[in-house]
């Protein structure tokens, strides 16, 4: 065999680890551009909760405010977006010979967006708090 039919034969061969490794650095690529959405959408969702809890924190003190006050302590409202739902609930209680106390139980719901979509969150918090 001569050496230019040799050099004839090889030349495909470049061509296709050419292609190979193009194909290698595109799949590459693709999976680093992945991986990059999904760092960017975490981060967005631990905000959205943090403000949930922020805005579920909020319900609590406005109803324990309502409760100091002897107003009705449930209700709905809304917070920077947020849908917060607050529940109130009271138990009067006697030590000895003092004076009866009320104790109020709060419970706080935020949500954000509708049940089963890709921006839904939610978060509840509750508290007790104690009126003379």
């Amino acid at each position: 065999m001569k050496i230019t039919e040799v050099l004839k034969n090889r030349a495909g061969f470049t061509l296709v680890q050419a292609i190979f490794i193009l194909l290698v650095l595109s799949l590459l690529g693709v999976a680093m551009m992945r991986l990059i959405g999904v760092q960017s959408s975490t981060s967005v969702f631990a905000l959205q909760g943090a403000r949930a809890y922020q805005a579920a924190r909020s319900g609590l003190e406005w109803g324990a405010a309502q409760a100091r006050t002897g107003s009705p302590c449930s209700g709905t409202m809304t917070v920077e977006n947020f849908t917060v739902n607050v529940t109130c609930s009271n138990q009067s209680f006697t030590e000895g010979t003092s004076a009866p106390y009320d104790v109020y139980r709060i419970n706080a719901v935020a949500t954000f967006g509708s049940y089963g979509s890709p921006d839904y969150v939610s978060r509840q918090v509750e508290m007790k708090v104690g009126f003379p």
